[in-house]
């Protein structure tokens, strides 16, 4: 089965499956399955046209894939085009929501590990 451009596995509980789409979580996929009453447990193998049809018309009614992805890249680049404290984050590379910089940024800021060392100097002997 396919929604907007992604292949809903067939071996997987619908549960399960649904949220790899973009923009759709485990509860909205619950909620989806609950408005269309198809068991969770169901997978996509074992759906009916009618069931998939239905499943497939309530997704698409949310913003979901391309458009979800257009949508929050725009917001990003507003954000930097009015120069607010977001948008610079962004541009850095840095977290954006107030999160700690000095020791928990590794995926935004690359993996580099500073040592402060050990405090210790050795003298050298001449």
């Amino acid at each position: 089965m396919r929604i907007a451009g992604v292949t809903i596995p067939d071996d997987k509980q619908l549960a399960y499956a649904l949220p790899l789409i973009v923009g759709i979580g485990p509860a909205r996929a619950r909620q989806i399955l609950k408005q269309v009453n198809v068991p969770e447990t169901k997978k996509g193998s074992e759906l009916t046209s009618e069931e998939e049809q239905a499943i497939r018309v309530l997704a698409e009614g949310f913003t979901i894939e391309g458009e979800l992805r257009r949508e929050v890249s725009q917001n990003i680049k507003r954000l930097k085009d009015i120069r607010s404290a977001r948008g610079i984050r962004h541009e850095r590379g840095l977290p954006v929501r107030n999160q700690r910089t000095k020791t928990n940024s590794r995926t935004r800021r690359g993996n580099q590990r500073k040592t402060m060392g050990s405090g210790r100097r050795t003298l050298e002997k001449t």
